[in-house]
């Protein structure tokens, strides 16, 4: 009787977890680190040299000698939202998605971002401090779509 039970909640589990959406432990609903520094943010994205291949709207940064455009701008009007974990993954996962405005050899080799995997080198709090010192730097506006009103008959 007792190994019936244990057997019927092992398939009822089964079913259960069977009917998850994969995707949905991938999401980054309910994913945040803790508030950082934004001023130590700023700090670290000159530190670890963003400014070679990024501006931000709005900053001005030292020149990186032996640099060239076109750079990839961060912040400003999007129409999207720039979430936490956006920024997140961004950063610790810059091959997730790759900037649109730019030709794909520009931001891109190999199907794979330029953009130098900071992971082994950055640490958990500097992680945390960027992404408080970028995600006040965009300014998310809802597009205005005009929809055609079809007339009725």
């Amino acid at each position: 009787m007792k190994r019936r039970f244990i057997l019927t909640l092992l398939l009822g589990c089964a079913f259960a977890l069977g009917g998850c959406d994969p995707d949905a432990r991938m999401s980054e609903q309910g994913f945040r680190l803790p508030d950082g520094d934004a001023k130590a943010g700023r700090e670290t994205f000159i530190y670890m040299q963003c400014t070679q291949c990024h501006t931000i709207e709005g900053e001005e940064f030292e020149e990186v000698p032996g640099t060239e455009p076109p750079f990839v701008q961060l912040g400003g009007t999007v129409t999207h939202v720039k979430t936490y974990g956006q920024l997140v993954t961004a950063i610790i996962n810059p091959s997730h998605q790759l900037a649109r405005r730019y030709a794909k050899d520009v931001v891109a080799e190999d199907g794979e971002s330029k953009m130098y995997n900071y992971n082994r080198h950055m640490t958990v709090q500097e992680l945390i401090d960027l992404v408080m010192y970028l995600q006040p730097t965009y300014d998310v506006v809802v597009p205005k779509y005009r929809y055609r009103i079809y007339p009725t008959t």
